[in-house]
């Protein structure tokens, strides 16, 4: 063993005995051997006598580095050596040498690696270099099994290394390949089809397995050869031949069932296709698919039916003769039964899409209309391949039962594969309605009488089926009842299945019901059976606390549909619901944080019940003795809640907290159903038990200053009662308004604002005095949390505490534009406002000018709008607010009017700069010069324009434009004039 042997050994040793220096060291060694001149000989010559596998590897290797990428650089003399050792290893050639090894004696991916080392070479030699690589080797293969499976390995390798589209080219190597394809068609394609023929019928017997390599290389080869060398009545008999024997050659029948299917796959004109497709008569093999689905012969030959229909489909689709389309559908439905067979009972190949295929047949019963009896026997067939499709596996029940992680993963995974499948079922309910609705009452019927073990999957199958056709129905449709839904749905109502209690059976049993609740709309006799699946353990009492709360809000839905025709069953309801009221307010409630959040967190009873005695249909006394059985237990809770708070004085529990906070939740969405008109004008009493309940929750905000959570849900509660109570809600504003403002942080700050925004966009300046009488806490919070200039950015400028500032900033600036553009300026001048004007100012210019987002910086130039009109006078008028004018017109006219626009961030390109802030910043000079006449004009184009070098003309045509009326041509000039600037400026100008 030589050092290159060693080096070779050393550098491919996986069993950790060697030190990585040594190891390193010998890679070192054979890179370095790897960079002699000669080293394709030495390759060879160790090919030829070395008989370790990992030396040979190297060799190989390293000979198809060098031809890949040196070949260029190689003498004549050493790529005709190369060429020749190479093919003569290839053929099994014989060298007088007793010690000589030969190559193809070793294992797989020794021959593999041979094989490509000669594809390399093709690659740059043939057809032009050396022509009869392929003829000489046909003339090899009489040396037996070796040789041929070595042919067929370089058949392999050139389909993978070149021809083959499956995997990514380059211009070049699509070139090439080009080159040898048309290279071989001409000179040796004819012969090589001949070899395999006679090879596979010379050895089907004896060497199966070689037939099955012969037969995997024609495969490949059938798409881009003549056509008639295979299909020919030598070659289709023998290939069917092959696949129809009984014996235990199931590779060698699964080989010959791909080249048929590349038979049929391959492109061509849908005339010639149809021919070829009526005259294999395929239908000979179908047989075959009922045998052991687990082998691969099976999925072999569903492979092949599946590909003949999707073939069949094509043709009927493209024919342009009736003729045509006769035979396509003729072969069509003779294969069918087939395809249905493989899509419930076998592993179905991948590259066979089902839903895509039915939905392509769907679509060809179109144009038969009314079906005829085959394609409606079809229809049910199609229907049981989706309910098939849909089930869930019963290894995952527990799973999505108990809802854990693997439960989760599944349904996902489930609800995305469904959704081509549930297009489809559409699409056969509008093909043949009847067929659909009388497939899904039966699939109804059968699970619903199957064993409560086996039936959970089946049933919500059924149901799923059900809950999907809804979708396509019309409302007329849903009213109606059409069809067999008047049968349907009320067997729906009134079924309680055996494995109600699974989770998914409920929860789709609920939606269903839901989707059908416009025919019980017009039907109403229904109506005792739908609230009593809601209201029993089918829906709210469900012992699953994901079904009972999806039902509380499908409940909601149902109430906000039926309202008025549910007054006579609002007692019944009310008893039904009193252990679910009770339990979601109680001390002993389930308040894990993952139950609590959410949109479903059980509330929505609360609102069911607010929309159901909300209702001016229900009599007056009714209506108050309904919600005072609701409200004054619950705000007595609340009130022994805050007494034990304030006497413990201990740290607060946090079970009570949840507790405080849940009676809030429930409350607020109680009194959804309740109108403003109703609680104000109407039935003001009403309205009187609201405004109580509000008294008691702002004790709320006394007892716990601090807690977050609490707040949050008063505030909450406050938005809610200013939509309900109207005008009514202001004695109790001051009070909750300074509460909420103690010790605010920036999040909640964000929130306070948002309920004043509410407050003023609702009353106007009826909201002044109040205002007036907080502003200054609010305007001082402010300048003391929101920076003048921008915030960090960077690694640290991401924490939460900036994104809750930046946060508070954007709500501030809209806080400021709702008062200017609600008449509340002058909150800004009152004495106690005053001192805080001048940093607010700034920091509105500030934004004006440079905020990133650009509708904030059209905000606060509006803000600037509307103070110049609401306190400048016309020109030479008395100044209403002292400096205010100088600051407009030296300040914000000279920074945000021209400076701003002219620095490169200014993106004209950009739609919202060019439309929105662009336009509201030329509204903004059009207004100066209304106001301030030539004070603003001698200041803007006499000191502003020189500091930007704007030339003398442009300034004077910018005069013209300004005094002028058409404001379009002001805009479209300024912005030319600003474009002009920046190319003289060269961004050289910085914001000031």
């Amino acid at each position: 063993m030589d050092d290159l042997e060693k080096a070779i050994l050393i550098s491919f040793d996986e069993s950790g005995t060697i030190d990585s220096p040594l190891k390193s060291q010998a890679v070192a060694f054979c890179q370095q051997i790897k960079e002699t001149p000669t080293i394709c000989r030495i390759c060879i010559e160790k090919l030829c006598f070395c008989n370790l596998i990992q030396v040979q590897f190297w060799c190989l290797q390293t000979l198809h580095e060098v031809i890949r990428v040196k070949y260029a650089l190689l003498s004549l003399e050493e790529k005709d050596f190369v060429r020749k050792s190479v093919f003569s290893m290839c053929c099994f050639d014989v060298i007088d040498d007793s010690n000589a090894v030969r190559v193809l004696e070793g294992p797989t991916f020794i021959k593999n690696k041979l094989a490509q080392v000669l594809v390399t070479l093709i690659y740059f030699e043939y057809p032009a270099i050396w022509s009869s690589v392929f003829v000489d080797f046909l003339h090899r293969l009489s040396k037996g099994a070796v040789v041929i499976d070595m042919f067929c390995r370089v058949l392999n390798a050139l389909d993978d290394e070149l021809i083959s589209l499956d995997y990514p080219r380059t211009p070049e190597e699509l070139g090439v390949a080009g080159q040898v394809k048309d290279a071989m068609r001409q000179q040796c394609v004819a012969q090589i089809v001949r070899a395999w023929f006679d090879i596979v019928s010379m050895y089907r017997n004896s060497d199966p397995d070689l037939c099955s390599s012969v037969l995997d290389s024609m495969r490949r080869y059938i798409s881009w050869i003549d056509i008639g060398l295979i299909v020919n009545d030598m070659f289709v008999p023998l290939l069917f031949e092959l696949m129809l024997v009984d014996g235990e050659f199931e590779q060698l029948q699964g080989a010959a069932a791909g080249c048929v299917l590349a038979v049929v796959s391959k492109r061509m004109d849908p005339q010639s296709k149809l021919a070829i497709l009526r005259s294999l008569q395929v239908s000979r093999v179908f047989a075959l698919v009922t045998g052991d689905s687990d082998s691969e012969l099976v999925s072999k030959i569903a492979a092949l039916i599946t590909g003949y229909a999707v073939e069949v489909l094509e043709c009927y689709k493209r024919a342009s003769t009736e003729d045509a389309k006769a035979v396509s559908l003729e072969l069509l439905n003779e294969v069918l039964p087939s395809v249905f067979y493989v899509m419930q009972n076998c592993e179905v190949d991948t590259a066979f899409s089902i839903v895509q295929f039915l939905s392509g047949y769907v679509a060809t019963m179109k144009s038969l209309s009314p079906l005829r009896e085959k394609q409606a026997h079809y229809v049910g067939q199609i229907l049981e391949v989706i309910r098939t499709q849909i089930r869930y596996d019963p290894m995952y029940r527990d799973n999505l039962d108990s809802f854990d992680k693997i439960g989760r993963e599944e349904e996902d995974r489930m609800v995305e594969y469904r959704k081509d499948l549930f297009v489809l079922l559409r699409s056969v309910g509008r093909v043949a309605p009847d067929t659909t609705q009388v497939f899904i009452r039966n699939s109804l019927a059968s699970a619903v009488a199957s064993s409560a073990e086996i039936n959970v999957e089946e049933v919500e199958a059924a149901l799923s089926l059900l809950y999907a056709l809804g979708e396509s129905l019309s409302d007329e449709a849903m009213r109606a009842g059409s069809g067999l839904l008047s049968e349907l749905v009320p067997m729906l109502l009134s079924t309680r299945f055996p494995c109600h209690s699974n989770r998914l059976v409920a929860l789709v049993y609920l939606e269903t019901m839901t989707r059908y609740m416009k025919f019980v709309l017009e039907n109403t006799q229904y109506i005792p059976l739908a609230l009593a699946a809601f209201l029993d353990e089918r829906g709210i009492h469900h012992p699953n606390i994901h079904v009972s709360r999806r039902a509380s809000y499908l409940f909601m839905r149902v109430v906000k549909l039926l309202k008025a025709k549910l007054v006579p069953f609002i007692e019944t309801i009310l008893q039904s619901l009193q252990d679910t009221v009770a339990r979601f307010t109680s001390m002993d409630y389930n308040y894990t944080p993952y139950e609590f959040s959410g949109p479903e967190d059980g509330s929505h009873i609360f609102e069911a019940i607010g929309l159901l005695v909300g209702m001016e249909d229900v009599p007056l006394q009714k209506q108050a003795d309904y919600l005072s059985s609701l409200l004054t237990p619950l705000c007595q809770q609340v009130e022994i809640l805050l007494m034990n708070a304030k006497l413990a004085d201990a740290e607060e529990s946090p079970a009570k907290i949840v507790n405080i906070q849940q009676i809030i939740v429930a409350i607020n969405a109680l009194s959804k159903g309740f109108s403003e008109r109703l609680v104000t004008a109407s039935r003001p009493a009403i309205g009187l038990m609201f405004k109580q309940t509000l008294d008691v929750l702002l004790q709320i905000l006394v007892v716990f200053p601090k807690v977050e959570p609490l707040r949050i849900k008063v505030t909450s509660f406050i938005h809610r009662m200013v939509d309900t109570l109207g005008a009514s809600v202001f004695p109790y504003l001051p009070k909750a308004l300074e509460q909420l403002l103690v010790e605010c942080e920036p999040k909640e700050m964000v929130g306070f604002l948002v309920l004043l925004n509410q407050l003023i966009c609702k009353f106007n300046i009826s909201v002044h005095d109040i205002l007036e009488e907080i502003f200054p806490a609010i305007a001082g919070r402010i300048c003391n949390v929101i920076p003048k200039d921008a915030y960090p950015s960077g690694p640290g400028g991401n924490t939460e505490e900036i994104r809750e500032l930046q946060e508070l900033q954007k709500t501030v600036y809209t806080f400021l534009h709702v008062i200017t553009t609600h008449d509340l300026s002058s909150i800004f001048l009152s004495p106690k406002s005053r001192g805080y004007l001048d940093s607010l100012m700034q920091l509105l210019l500030y934004a004006a000018c440079n905020h990133k987002d650009i509708l904030v910086r059209k905000s606060c130039v509006q803000i600037f709008n509307r103070l110049i009109k609401d306190w400048c006078a016309k020109p030479y008028g008395e100044e209403k607010v002292p400096g205010f004018q100088s600051f407009i017109i030296e300040a914000f006219a000279t920074n945000c009017c021209l400076y701003s626009v002219l620095d490169k961030s200014f993106d004209f390109q950009d739609a919202n700069t060019q439309l929105v802030l662009f336009g509201e910043i030329v509204q903004a000079q059009k207004l100066l010069y209304e106001k301030f006449g030539n004070d603003f004009v001698l200041h803007f184009v006499s000191k502003g324009f020189p500091s930007a070098h704007c030339p003398q003309d442009l300034a004077q045509q910018y005069c013209q434009r300004l005094q002028g009326s058409d404001f379009k041509a002001l805009k479209s000039f300024y912005q030319s004039l600003v474009e002009n600037l920046r190319l003289q400026q060269n961004g050289s100008l910085v914001f000031r």
